[in-house]
C-alpha cells in the first residue's frame, strides 16, 4: 500500500472510531509507515519526536494498537517482553516470523502455505481461522561458528 493510500487509511480510521486527526498522530504514523525494520513503541518514540517533538510516550502506546487495528501495522510478540511492530504494505501476503535467538532480529519471509494450512486444520475442526503466525526461533550459525553475528548492531 502506497503511503498516501495508508495515510487515508488511518484518517479514516481515526473517523470510525471518532478520535480526533493530530499532529502527534500522524507524525507517529507518518515515523512509523517508513520503517524498513522492527520496531518497538521506545524506538518508534525517539524517531517520532524527530518529526514532532511535541510527541509524547503516552500518545505513541496509545496510537500503536490503533494502527495495529487499522492493519497498518503487524504486532510481533518473540516472548521477550517486548512488543516489535512492522508496517503491513501487502495486505494479502501470510508471513512466517523466524527469530534470531542470539541478536534478536526479526525476519519475516513469504508463507503463502498458512492460509491453507490454516483452514484445512480448522474446517476439521468445524472453524472458522480469525488470525494465525507461524514463528521460528532460531540460532545464528555465524555466532555459533565465529562468537559474533553479522547482523548484530
Amino acid at each position: 500500500m502506497s503511503l498516501p493510500a495508508a495515510r487515508e487509511k488511518f484518517r479514516e480510521f481515526l473517523a470510525l472510531k471518532g478520535l480526533r486527526v493530530t499532529n502527534q498522530r500522524l507524525a507517529i504514523f507518518e515515523t512509523a509507515y517508513a520503517q524498513k525494520e522492527h520496531f518497538t513503541a521506545e524506538q518508534l518514540l525517539d524517531h517520532a519526536r524527530k518529526v514532532d517533538d511535541s510527541v509524547s510516550r503516552a500518545t505513541v502506546y496509545r496510537t500503536l494498537p490503533i494502527m495495529t487495528q487499522s492493519a497498518l501495522l503487524r504486532e510481533v510478540d518473540i516472548g521477550s517482553g517486548e512488543k516489535y511492530y512492522l508496517p503491513i504494505r501487502d495486505s494479502g501476503t501470510q508471513v512466517a516470523q523466524v527469530v534470531c535467538v542470539d541478536c534478536d532480529r526479526i525476519f519475516e519471509i513469504s508463507a503463502p502455505f498458512m492460509e491453507w494450512y490454516g483452514s484445512t486444520v480448522s474446517s476439521k475442526l468445524g472453524l472458522t481461522p480469525v488470525s494465525q503466525r507461524l514463528q521460528v526461533s532460531a540460532h545464528c550459525n555465524a555466532w555459533r561458528d565465529t562468537g559474533s553475528c553479522p547482523r548484530r548492531g
